[in-house]
């Protein structure tokens, strides 16, 4: 599978309206989305945020256009004829001081489950008049982090470092973070970790580990996200 990285020191957002749905289409999308969610109760219908277009109006500026939409517009992916915009997601490269990146994998209750990625998640819109902007997708990007690996980290402390374009055209934005110890993230995530499951919640991450190398990848066990392999290879190999 292709993954295309890009260098983006600027991102100007947009918000657009979502493109018409067919009522069968609509219909069709709804009964794929109540099939997932027998077979995973878990599942969220929450709002997310997909894109409706991208253009680049200078050299290394990005112009995203978001959509509004929630988890079950993703259903249409599975429905013969129809179109489903690419979903926007923020994930971050926790590096540690010996030279090692984070690399987590999912949770059964996900809807990647046992899938190695880079902490992260889907962008969320916000409320309705609120602007969307670099700021708070640097801001969500820290959420994540925090929620799920327990490293809580400014977001101005956050640069955006690459994006990517994946399956489904998806749209990847990669935060980099500061050099922690190894020490330090695994006590943070088994805090987090535990604390979910006080509370009794299962954790979104159920392991994590550190490479060292992209070739380091080849011992995960289990699917990998399509973008984990470029981004550490470009990674170790920077400059």
């Amino acid at each position: 599978m292709s993954i295309d990285l890009f260098d983006v020191e600027q991102l100007v957002l947009s918000e657009v309206a979502e493109p018409p749905l067919a009522s069968q289409a609509a219909e069709a999308r709804d009964r794929v989305w109540d099939m997932a969610v027998q077979a995973n109760p878990g599942l969220w219908d929450g709002p997310v945020v997909a894109c409706g277009g991208l253009d680049w109006p200078g050299p290394r500026v990005l112009h995203l256009y978001w959509v509004r939409v929630t988890y079950r517009h993703y259903a249409l992916r599975r429905v013969p004829g129809a179109n489903a915009l690419p979903s926007v997601f923020v994930n971050v490269i926790q590096p540690t001081e010996a030279s090692g990146v984070l690399v987590a994998r999912m949770s059964p209750s996900t809807a990647a489950p046992g899938r190695w990625q880079l902490p992260g998640g889907s962008v969320e819109p916000p409320r309705t008049g609120a602007s969307l902007d670099a700021s708070v997708l640097a801001g969500q990007a820290a959420r994540e982090l925090a929620e799920e690996v327990g490293v809580s980290v400014a977001s101005d402390d956050l640069r955006l470092w690459v994006t990517t374009r994946g399956e489904h055209g998806s749209l990847g934005l990669t935060y980099l973070a500061p050099a922690l110890p190894e020490s330090t993230v695994r006590e943070a995530f088994s805090t987090v970790s535990a604390t979910e499951r006080s509370r009794g919640r299962e954790p979104e991450l159920d392991d994590i580990t550190f490479v060292r190398s992209p070739n380091d990848l080849t011992g995960l066990y289990g699917p990998h996200a399509d973008y984990l392999e470029p981004i550490t290879r470009r990674f170790f190999t920077r400059d």
